[in-house]
């Protein structure tokens, strides 16, 4: 097939787009993609890149990318996060329909985290390649909105309603990362149009190692480390998290530890500075390539998010990337991602939010014999080449694209 892949995130950004694209292409489908420029998740265009003008490059020296201007996100706050948005669909209905002159696809596909606005120059290129348009859903709209806090007016909450209800009305497929977002979406969507297509991980073992540096290796296999990677902002319960280290601060051994970066880094640094936190540690983010080694020294791996519905309803990519790292999961939070967590034998779960029982599953799970920790590494990952694995999901994305 050809395929066109629009995207507002795309390499060297860190998504899982990045190795859906790479897989596609050693299918031996012809794919071009159509983003932004990066600047996720610090807010600053990448060296090399320029906000302003489109470019022109190739991914992994075969893949056709083309980007087009936007707005960064900047450090945070409403004003920089809606120009963003919104740059990237204005630059797209005006740029992308000429950067994209002669080319034929037979599908478009839209990988779709916040925000679902990025699909509307898709629908002006599915009428103008005569495409089928796939909308692969990875945030529910306007219910995401709600729950981080970016828009709480009921009347503007409405009104994305009726925008997310216009765009899905545009698209031929609606694919759905959880099976809890089945019944949400199609609220705006007639339900024979979604499909249920999780998020799935590449974990080719070929590919090159990032060193993450001998004193952090260090720290890893010396003490008990429960390892928190992604995003830092305000969906992650990162409180509670702060709130478990004071519990847990009594145990010398235990290390809360917070890779990555995000809107909440700075408040994170305050926190641990004034509460003497020395069991929280902040490394920075590192490369996609460096994130095996340091699952691999984990005890455990840390995924959290908010008591919100939305979120409750959703599977965050790290857990597919945490169970096939093979080591157990400590899970604070509720609905759909505790479930899987639970259904494979891959850990402990919590209800999100709740300080108590979070250091409760820590203490647990320091305590289990390291026999019994492996056996729940390994359980996580034969559930995930059984759910998750890249190349059989990538596979079943090309069927699901040629009906």
């Amino acid at each position: 097939m050809r395929i066109l892949v629009l995207s507002q995130y795309f390499w060297p950004e860190s998504f899982i787009i990045n190795d859906i694209v790479r897989e596609l292409d050693e299918q031996g489908h012809e794919v071009v993609v159509a983003t932004g420029k990066p600047n996720y998740p610090d807010g600053d265009i990448f060296d090399g890149y320029s906000a302003s003008g489109t470019q022109r490059e190739r991914f992994e020296g075969r893949v056709e990318v083309v980007r087009v201007p936007l707005w960064p996100r900047g450090k945070g706050g409403a004003r920089n996060l809606i120009l963003n948005y919104l740059s990237f669909v204005f630059s797209g209905l005006l740029m992308l329909p000429w950067l994209l002159r002669g080319q034929k696809f037979d599908a478009i596909l839209v990988f779709a985290p916040s925000p679902i606005t990025q699909a509307i120059p898709a629908i002006l290129l599915k009428w103008l390649k005569n495409a089928r348009l796939a909308l692969w859903v990875q945030d529910l709209w306007p219910e995401s909105l709600s729950a981080t806090g970016f828009v709480r007016n009921r009347h503007a909450l409405r009104a994305v309603g009726w925008m997310v209800k216009a765009i899905y009305r545009g698209c031929d497929m609606l694919l759905v990362q959880s099976r809890a977002f089945v019944d949400p979406v199609s609220r705006y969507a007639a339900k024979e149009k979604i499909h249920y297509y999780p998020n799935s991980m590449n974990v080719d073992p070929v590919r090159t190692a990032e060193d993450v540096g001998a004193e952090f290796k260090s720290l890893l296999e010396q003490h008990f480390c429960v390892v928190f990677a992604g995003n830092l902002g305000t969906a992650q319960a990162l409180d509670t998290l702060v709130e478990a280290a004071v519990e847990l601060r009594d145990d010398p051994q235990v290390r809360i530890v917070l890779v990555g970066s995000g809107s909440r880094m700075e408040w994170l640094k305050d926190r641990k500075q004034a509460l003497e936190l020395e069991n929280l540690v902040l490394p920075g983010r590192f490369a996609m390539e460096a994130m095996p080694q340091i699952f691999e020294r984990s005890s455990a791996l840390l995924v959290s998010l908010t008591d919100e519905e939305a979120f409750a309803q959703t599977i965050p990519s790290k857990i597919q990337a945490y169970l096939a790292a093979g080591r157990p999961i400590i899970a604070a939070m509720n609905g759909e991602g505790a479930r899987v967590v639970c259904e494979a034998g891959a850990g402990l779960a919590s209800p999100a939010e709740q300080v108590a029982p979070l250091v409760v599953n820590i203490r647990r799970l320091k305590d289990l014999a390291e026999t019994e920790r492996e056996a729940m590494g390994r359980a996580g990952r034969a559930y995930f080449d059984i759910h998750f694995e890249m190349r059989s999901q990538v596979a079943r994305l090309v069927e699901l694209l040629e009906r």
